[in-house]
């Protein structure tokens, strides 16, 4: 339709032109140029998310305080920096941001996350310089959940179960130093003789409510209490299961010698051979 209406104003205004309206007749095809490129660049654009904001002179995604309830579908793969604090996000699919290859800056706080699928961030590029999963509901994770990412990670405000592998995580990560003592353990993983058995079975462990990097700084080996508490299990079950062989031994042998003494009360009950009188005429005639 532009162009038609190009041409007919070139049409209408050929048999008339004077000296200087030369200008006049090209601004129409300018601006239908214009015009036609416009809606071309409309359509090659990516579109953005359902309840987010995209600025795309910055390629930055904004689902802030939008009330999702899950990782949003439809992510321009050219975002750099994605908002998504202040929802009630619960779970972290895998390769949710595989085709996210320029992210930068992933900000996930303030939701309700509570577990991570299987390498769920493992997939995040190398240029990933922040993330953010502070304030939420994450109690346990590891190492492969997140991959060899190198971003500076916030971790703190969750409730952490300190144990091995939550050891093992924070030695991996580049945790963001002005945050890395909001990391408290909310409950820990019982060393060898803590506790008694009459002691409440929910009860948090002995080192609850401590940061965790202090701990570790003081000595304190998850891994090596783990280890321990595994040693002494395989002990224990080692001792249980030769017990089981010894009385299982003792009792068959008792049953042995029971057997053999009733048979030999048996052999005894029974009558002795005599000799019949035939047997000792024939004897005294033989002398």
């Amino acid at each position: 339709m532009c162009t038609g209406w190009c041409e007919e104003r070139r049409t209408s205004s050929s048999g008339g032109r004077r000296r200087g309206e030369g200008v006049d007749l090209w601004l129409p095809s300018w601006l239908c140029v214009s015009l036609l490129f416009s809606a071309l660049w409309g359509q090659a654009s990516p579109q953005c998310p359902d309840s987010c904001h995209c600025a795309w002179d910055t390629a930055t995604v904004l689902c802030s305080d939008a009330g999702l309830r899950e990782i949003p579908e439809g992510i321009p793969p050219e975002t750099v920096s994605l908002h998504l604090e202040r929802n009630y996000i619960r779970n972290i699919p895998e390769r949710a941001f595989t085709d996210l290859i320029h992210l930068r800056d992933l900000y996930l706080s303030h939701n309700r996350i509570d577990s991570l699928a299987s390498g769920a961030l493992r997939h995040l590029g190398p240029e990933v310089r922040l993330l953010d999963l502070s304030h939420n509901q994450l109690r346990q994770a590891n190492r492969e959940e997140f991959g060899s990412t190198r971003a500076k990670t916030r971790l703190y405000h969750n409730p952490w179960h300190c144990d091995c592998a939550l050891q093992e995580l924070m030695e991996s990560l580049n945790l963001e130093p002005e945050t890395v003592n909001g990391i408290i353990c909310e409950s820990s993983v019982r060393g060898l003789g803590e506790g008694s058995r009459w002691e409440d079975p929910g009860s948090q462990g002995e080192h609850a409510g401590q940061p965790l990097v202090k701990l570790l700084d003081s000595g304190v080996n998850f891994c090596s209490l783990q280890r321990k508490t595994t040693d002494v299990a395989m002990l224990v079950t080692m001792f249980v299961w030769f017990f089981m062989v010894i009385v299982y031994v003792v009792y068959y042998v008792r049953q042995n010698q029971a057997e053999a003494r009733r048979h030999l009360e048996y052999l005894k009950s029974l009558p002795s051979p005599r000799k019949t009188p035939t047997e000792t005429d024939t004897l005294s005639t033989g002398f």
